[in-house]
């Protein structure tokens, strides 16, 4: 495994991020307290590993091979839809990062209340940054290949 495979681990490092998000869901709906934490903790980790894995790469390509990030470029007909998933992906993904933040810390102080008026945001937002990023890789890396 090279730097280069990063784009990988990143989509997979989203995709368990969603898996975790689900699961304490379900848990949390299911009265599961230490089930939906661990999940919670365990999402908010592979959020973080794909935080430092993405800037590594992107630090990577810019200052070792002095080139940008990978552009999407074909098929041109689909574009404007890579881009409206990636524009919103990426707005959302700066803007959850202080929900998440501030979600933990009121569950691990025992704030519960205001944990849960904070989740029902923070998480439908998380997922969607979660599913989009897996989404991206995908179209960038597997579906439509850019060269």
């Amino acid at each position: 495994m090279t730097i280069l495979d990063l784009p990988a681990v990143n989509g997979s490092l989203n995709g368990l991020s969603a898996i975790f998000l689900t699961a304490g869901y379900v848990f949390i709906k299911r009265k599961n307290q230490n089930a939906h934490r661990n999940c919670m903790i365990a999402a908010f980790v592979t959020s973080t590993l794909f935080l430092a894995c993405y800037l590594t790469y992107h630090f990577y390509l810019a200052y070792a091979l002095h080139r940008g990030p990978t552009r999407f470029v074909d098929p041109p007909w689909f574009k404007p839809v890579y881009l409206a998933i990636l524009i919103t992906h990426t707005i959302l993904a700066v803007a959850i990062v202080p929900m998440v933040l501030i979600s933990l810390r009121l569950a691990l102080k025992g704030r519960f209340e205001e944990h849960r008026k904070l989740a029902r945001w923070t998480w439908p937002l998380w997922m969607y940054v979660s599913v989009t990023g897996v989404i991206i890789y995908l179209l960038l890396y597997q579906i439509f290949p850019q060269k």
